[in-house]
């Protein structure tokens, strides 16, 4: 049964220079077509699971940008949401946000709509490091709508941060560290730069021209990170991400469970009665498949080994890790079984450990997750 629900909006009125995600530039795109296109689609997932929208839990609306749209945008594609989800039984509705573009009149629609968290892309609180990642707020703007979201009734607020970028100095990463935890809010997320195919970054990396900080800096940044999170009691409770008591990000959470979620809109995904499928990505070839009945343009059935591995390197990520009894009961083997020659060499390394019936990352296997994560990958 889906969890949860994931709209893409992925529309920007500035690309980012580390940006992969399916996106388009906001001007002469047809914006209102485009909202009334996810509405059809929602009806159409009602329609064919209306049990599972029944039991939803969260709402997740990301991008692109989502408060790139007018607040009459915002206010329209809420709207929509009622229509088909019911608002009153969602845990969480969260709106992925700019600082520079969440005006009032735009976070009134947004909580007058049903959004209850905010996820802020601050990345840097450094102007030069902003510059480079190609954003266009100032610390004013994430100060000032900070206070406005306060002011208009949010109190579940998360800001995303970005360590290992271009020539960023141990000083500079200190600094916005320190600023964002000044601003006492209840969930941080902070993640490593990758550099991703089809980005300007990319392209400045193969030409020589994006110098990154050492795989040594990189993790000592990693590890000032979660030391000033304990200082400052933020608990984490996944690798990238902090939170205060009861203020974790339910939505996300479904993915590190490796749970079912419905994905709405142009080039999302999502994970629906055991396959996993993408929509089109260009906006015609989206609303066009749309109005034919179906967004998909690849789904793949996932196989028993296939969600055994999802199982534990999504799961692996939590803190808390992979419930060992819950494995046994979904798979009906235990991890051991399953992984066979895995387990116990990693516990040996110390880079896994046991704790209350879960197996989970050491404090040193965070810092390799991706080359534990790996070990989990069955031969097909």
């Amino acid at each position: 049964m889906a969890r949860g629900i994931y709209i893409h909006i992925p529309f920007c009125h500035q690309i980012c220079n580390y940006c992969d995600f399916n996106k388009f530039y906001f001007a002469n795109q047809p914006v209102d077509d485009y909202i009334e296109a996810v509405g059809q689609e929602l009806h159409i997932w009602h329609q064919r699971s209306p049990e599972s929208f029944a039991q939803v839990e969260t709402i997740f609306l990301g991008g692109g940008t989502p408060t790139a749209l007018s607040a009459q945008q915002l206010s329209r594609l809420l709207s929509l949401i009622q229509q088909y989800v019911p608002i009153q039984q969602i845990k969480e509705f969260t709106s992925e946000a700019n600082p520079d573009e969440l005006t009032e009149d735009k976070l009134i629609a947004l909580i007058e709509g049903g959004v209850n968290r905010l996820s802020m892309g601050v990345q840097s609180f450094d102007l030069t490091l902003l510059h480079r990642l190609g954003r266009t707020h100032n610390n004013g703007d994430v100060f000032h709508t900070i206070d406005t979201a306060k002011k208009v009734g949010f109190t579940n607020i998360s800001i995303d941060l970005m360590y290992g970028l271009p020539d960023q100095t141990m000083a500079q990463w200190q600094q916005s560290l320190q600023t964002a935890l000044d601003l006492q809010l209840p969930h941080y997320s902070a993640y490593s730069l990758l550099v991703e195919p089809k980005t300007i970054f990319y392209i400045e990396y193969n030409k020589g021209r994006l110098p990154l900080p050492t795989p040594e800096l990189e993790a000592q940044m990693y590890r000032i990170l979660m030391q000033e999170m304990d200082k400052h009691q933020m608990h984490q409770y996944e690798i990238s991400n902090f939170a205060k008591a009861n203020h974790q990000s339910l939505h996300n959470t479904i993915y590190w469970d490796n749970d079912e979620y419905f994905g709405i809109g142009a080039g999302a995904h999502g994970y629906v009665n055991g396959i996993r499928y993408s929509n089109h990505g260009p906006l015609k070839k989206y609303m066009e498949a749309v109005q034919e009945g179906d967004a998909r343009i690849h789904e793949h059935i996932v196989s028993m080994s296939e969600c055994m591995e999802e199982q534990m390197f999504l799961g692996l990520r939590k803190t808390a890790g992979v419930n060992e009894q819950q494995f046994y009961e979904r798979f009906n083997q235990s991890i051991e079984t399953a992984f066979p020659k895995v387990v116990t060499p990693l516990i040996e390394q110390g880079l896994l450990e046991r704790q209350a019936s879960h197996l989970r990352l050491t404090k040193q296997g965070r810092f390799v997750g991706n080359t534990v994560f790996s070990q989990f990958l069955l031969e097909q």
